[in-house]
């Protein structure tokens, strides 16, 4: 599957493609496919996010997945003070990117 990534205009935050808009969790990323360019083209002349780009990606039953390790990162927050990444909560949540 290919999902669109790139960071939000306003706030500079990691953000996902979900189909009609762009959201903070990679879990609402959906399959963009052929359309990925065409996508990203829009939202970027819209200016609602900078340098938007396709990625490779897979989903389980744990959700989306980023197959690169630098979109994992991403995805989560800083590896560096997990008290700041999306799930400050959950301690095996760093084991998720690798």
């Amino acid at each position: 599957m290919k999902i669109l990534t790139g960071n939000d205009l306003k706030s500079g935050a990691v953000v996902w493609w979900d189909g009609a808009g762009w959201s903070l969790q990679v879990n609402d990323a959906v399959d963009v496919g052929e359309d990925a360019d065409t996508i990203a083209a829009s939202e970027e002349a819209a200016r609602r996010v900078n340098v938007p780009y396709a990625i490779e990606a897979t989903r389980d039953s744990q959700g989306v997945r980023p197959a690169h390790i630098k979109d994992r990162v991403r995805a989560l927050g800083p590896t560096v003070r997990p008290d700041l990444t999306l799930k400050p909560t959950e301690p095996e949540a760093l084991d998720w990117i690798v």
